[in-house]
């Protein structure tokens, strides 16, 4: 059974709400800039949200209580409902589940209190602290907010984190366990923590000189990835359900696969056989064909190990694989966030049956034979497409996604 994706709530890099991050997008130019809060660290640079205030849309008192991966979240939720054309003042609560990615939890405002501990100023400390940060309440804020008392939790895959929230709420619709599910992801690693232990592993990009052109998926250069903060929500419903009120339907999930690498702790399985599998099961469930999929939107991380492995991956699934496009070109990595983002603009890519271009692709990586879109957005005919999302512990996440 087919999820009907019926609202999309988008906070990005690219800009704040849905048309805004479309536009940018397909604009292709890259939001990577300096950040203050990382000064003096080996990599300073990241990709953060253009001026955005949630108090004008949550008020003062409820941005004071939450962390701004909440806020996020919660704030794209907002935007997805009004999308769909729900008001929680009247759906019926119970049947309305909640499923959010999320990598890290609040480790913005954690990094702040845990400096005020370091400096001995103990009852400084928020007695907010430990619910603003652990990161179940995301999905438990919007809870809160919206009066969805169904199915009610977080999943954390890493990478993966948003695309498996996607997948879950996907399964909690076919068991009928809810009608409305609001799914998706958000994160923010724009902090000196996130930074300075992304670096130490060596994944991220160090081209401080040039932050617009640090991430650079298969181009031959590429060095690495660039942090960035967001959220998306896709308000998700049992077809049936979304025609018997009238909704309009932007698209459908089809098919989900998710598979473990059992490789290494942080690096991909060069054989690719764990993403393989998530691609065959994807498309078995949505009963789909290699030939059926006209557009992939590529995990793309701009990382020398991840780019090729998924290029070989996708040559050896479709022979001449479809056109590709990587978002994270432009917007940097969400993390938690990443795999709802480019899932919400997957289904744009479908409706529109346009292809948002991948920036600072100047110079293909000769191993890499795929046809990825560059320059301008594409436009191309396609009725089936899918979005990757792989992640630290070797966990694939695959989405297949059917235009409406």
């Amino acid at each position: 059974m087919d999820a009907a994706i019926t609202g999309l709530g988008l906070l990005t890099p690219a800009g704040l709400g849905v048309d805004a991050t479309w536009q940018g997008l397909c604009a292709g130019q890259p939001a990577a800039r300096p950040h203050t809060v990382l000064e003096g660290l080996p990599v300073n640079f990241c990709c953060r949200l253009p001026d955005f205030d949630a108090e004008p849309v949550l008020g003062r008192r409820l941005t004071w209580r939450l962390d701004l991966f909440a806020e996020m979240a919660l704030v794209a939720a907002l935007e997805a409902v009004q999308d769909a054309g729900l008001d929680p003042a009247v759906w019926d609560g119970a049947r309305v589940g909640v499923v959010i990615g999320n990598g890290s939890g609040g480790n913005v405002g954690l990094e702040k209190e845990y400096g005020k501990l370091q400096e001995g100023r103990i009852s400084a400390i928020s007695p907010l602290t430990i619910p603003r940060s652990v990161p179940n309440m995301v999905a438990g804020e919007i809870a809160l907010a919206m009066k969805a008392l169904g199915p009610n939790f977080v999943t954390a895959t890493a990478c993966a984190s948003g695309a498996t929230a996607l997948g879950v709420a996907r399964d909690l619709l076919r068991l009928n366990r809810c009608d409305v599910v609001l799914a998706g992801g958000s994160e923010s690693v724009c902090s000196r923590i996130a930074s300075a232990g992304f670096s130490q592993a060596g994944v991220l990009s160090t081209r401080t000189h040039d932050p617009a052109g640090a991430s650079r998926p298969f181009d031959a250069d590429r060095d690495g990835f660039v942090l960035g903060e967001g959220a998306a929500v896709l308000v998700m419903e049992r077809a049936e359900h979304a025609r018997a009120r009238g909704a309009r339907i932007q698209g459908y999930l089809s098919g989900y696969g998710a598979t473990a690498d059992g490789y290494h702790p942080t690096a991909p399985d060069p054989s690719g056989q764990g993403v393989e599998r998530a691609t065959a099961m994807a498309l078995d469930d949505a009963g789909l064909r290699p030939e059926d999929i006209g557009h992939i939107n590529a995990h793309g991380t701009s990382t020398q190990k991840n780019d090729l492995a998924e290029a070989l991956v996708l040559r050896k699934l479709f022979g001449t694989p479809p056109p590709v496009t990587a978002t994270k070109s432009v917007i940097g990595h969400g993390i938690g966030a990443a795999g709802a983002i480019e899932a919400a603009v997957t289904v744009l890519a479908l409706r529109e049956q346009l292809i948002p271009p991948t920036a600072n692709l100047d110079r293909m990586d000769e191993r890499i034979e795929l046809d990825v879109v560059t320059k301008n957005p594409r436009p191309h005919t396609m009725h089936a497409a899918l979005s990757n999302s792989f992640a630290f512990g070797g966990q694939n996440a695959v989405l297949a996604f059917r235009a409406p």
